[in-house]
């Protein structure tokens, strides 16, 4: 496949774009600046790590977890599945089930978010979440890592200790903010490298996709 195949699914930083509401602002100001004479263009960037397209680490909510720093590169690149959910509210063990996730599945939910959710200037409080029970099962089928279209996979304001807790405690890996409006359910290649930011709790991320034939065995 050429170039042209890949899908960028992750969010563009910029200052004002909505952030979880307790996390820093984004703020982007010129520290060096051509159009004042300088000799070239260097911005400081103020930002929280957890902001737009982020992967968490495990020691984001389990106490002496890996920070985002070890995480191995195969947890987020390789052979991804994207499956779409109805559900307004949560990503339900119902509704996902009867996609027979398996052991070690990288997995993206694609959800109202994408064409709701991200599309606002504001933080959208009512996101499309993965409930308690389907980060369990999750936890169960031990996957490799879920993705999800919002800042969180967890709830705001109800369940967001309890579905980290279920995943990060797990071991598995947990990709946030990703916008899947441009993309279709299927198999795709991922790759999505977050930041090395030693012991970090979180890294921004740069995320893209490419939709490759369901007979390619050769991606893992």
């Amino acid at each position: 496949m050429n170039e042209s195949n890949w899908i960028d699914i992750s969010l563009t930083i910029h200052p004002g774009m909505p952030y979880w509401p307790d996390n820093p602002a984004v703020s982007i100001e010129p520290s060096q600046c051509l159009a004042h004479g300088d000799v070239c263009n260097v911005s400081k960037l103020t930002i929280g790590t957890h902001t737009g397209t982020h992967v968490d680490g495990i020691n984001h909510f389990i106490k002496g977890g890996m920070g985002i720093d070890q995480m191995p590169l195969d947890a987020t690149i390789g052979r991804a599945r994207v499956i779409e959910i109805k559900d307004p509210q949560q990503i339900k063990v119902a509704e996902i089930e009867p996609h027979n996730i398996q052991q070690g599945e990288r997995i993206l939910f694609k959800t109202k978010n994408s064409d709701r959710a991200l599309k606002s200037d504001t933080f959208v409080e009512d996101f499309v979440h993965i409930s308690t029970d389907a980060a369990k099962y999750l936890a169960e089928k031990q996957v490799r890592t879920v993705g999800v279209d919002y800042l969180s996979v967890g709830g705001y304001q109800g369940n967001v200790i309890d579905v980290h807790h279920a995943l990060l405690g797990s071991g598995i890996w947990a990709i946030e903010g990703l916008d899947l409006s441009q993309v279709e359910p299927g198999e795709y290649e991922l790759i999505c490298l977050p930041i090395k930011l030693k012991d970090g709790d979180g890294g921004l991320a740069r995320a893209i996709l490419r939709p490759i034939d369901t007979g390619d065995r050769t991606l893992v």
